[in-house]
């Protein structure tokens, strides 16, 4: 269990042994949910709602396990990061690297190209994958016009952003390849949950919710993972470096969105793993509830540990290990700029 994910109101995390025991409250007596060695664990996540004794706080970072909060609207509240030995040689060089023009532009660029080959891969997977359905729905053909077009349209962009010149540029070609992205993403989704476009802060409706809870988890552990490298997640490349946000964490998910968020959203929706009835409306949105949360985090876990032949590593990984990856490619590309090839699918 590389992670564990605490969510469910009013339960507390204690420390046995070597091993952390989640309980439950009800009346008089506490349940036991779970128990879980320290030693399997290589991350926590915990809701806002959720207590934790100092004792087991300590243990888990003792063990150099990283311990993130979540608020009830699933947004990154912070987290708890082991102590590491000091980086100091390498965040001086990252600040040097950071206000390098040409630096920064080739890692963007690198960065765009990467999240814009994914999506045009993704698309086409989606589009070769309903071939049956296809025959009664025209617009999810494979071979629609409407589909190709998009996809080589995806190209002529993916072509234009190896020319820019500037981040802004970058910036434009990602925008604009996103948006084309999600108008054909979105056929593929089942007629109850439609998706005209992303909303964020709030999410307007179970999709967006879902990319947005996906998102925010995915943010918060790549965040993790950088500190833990010693690098400082605030200096952004795509991301202009501004405060109150980790930057960097920004630009090295953008390539994982496609294949991870966006995919697992699509099939919670089209396996009928998620509902209606796994969201609520609150504060102006719409957001999981407590079980879809837990639903989506099941699902979300079992796809960042599933095995696969990744043609462009070369050997047997997993979308966590690519998450690594990625933090220790870009460390590298400090030194070595060509060290840096960002995640792409097969």
């Amino acid at each position: 269990m590389p992670t564990a994910c605490i969510i469910q109101p009013d339960s507390r995390i204690y420390l046995e042994s070597e091993r952390v025991i989640i309980k439950s409250p009800h009346a008089e007596t506490e349940q036991v949910l779970r128990e879980i060695p320290i030693r399997d664990l290589d991350r926590l996540i915990m809701a806002e709602g959720v207590q934790i004794t100092s004792q087991a706080m300590a243990a888990l970072l003792r063990a150099q396990v990283p311990v993130n909060m979540l608020a009830w609207n699933g947004q990154f509240l912070g987290g708890f990061i082991p102590a590491t030995n000091a980086h100091g040689l390498a965040r001086l060089n990252q600040y040097r690297k950071t206000i390098d023009f040409s630096f920064v532009m080739e890692m963007a660029r690198r960065i765009v190209l990467a999240k814009i080959y994914n999506q045009r891969r993704v698309l086409q997977r989606l589009a070769a994958g309903r071939v049956d359905a296809s025959e009664a729905n025209e617009q999810q053909n494979p071979e629609s016009p409407d589909i190709k077009a998009s996809l080589d349209w995806l190209d002529s962009i993916f072509q234009q952003a190896k020319k820019c010149s500037a981040i802004d540029e970058l910036r434009g070609c990602e925008g604009a390849s996103t948006a084309r992205y999600f108008q054909v993403w979105s056929r593929f989704l089942p007629e109850g949950f439609p998706f005209e476009r992303r909303s964020t802060r709030p999410p307007l409706n179970p999709v967006n919710a879902c990319i947005s809870f996906g998102s925010t988890i995915l943010y918060s552990e790549i965040a993790a993972i950088i500190h833990a490298h010693g690098l400082d997640p605030a200096l952004g490349l795509l991301h202009a470096t501004e405060d109150g946000r980790w930057s960097l964490a920004l630009d090295l998910l953008e390539p994982f969105r496609p294949v991870l968020v966006e995919a697992l959203a699509l099939d919670l929706f089209s396996h009928q793993i998620l509902g209606a009835e796994h969201f609520e409306p609150k504060k102006g949105g719409t957001y999981l509830n407590d079980i879809g949360r837990k639903k989506f985090f099941l699902q979300y876990e079992r796809r960042m540990e599933r095995q696969f032949m990744s043609e462009s590593a070369g050997h047997r990984t997993s979308l966590r290990q690519q998450l690594e990856d990625q933090v220790v490619l870009y460390k590298s590309a400090l030194q070595e700029p060509d060290k840096f090839e960002p995640f792409l699918i097969n």
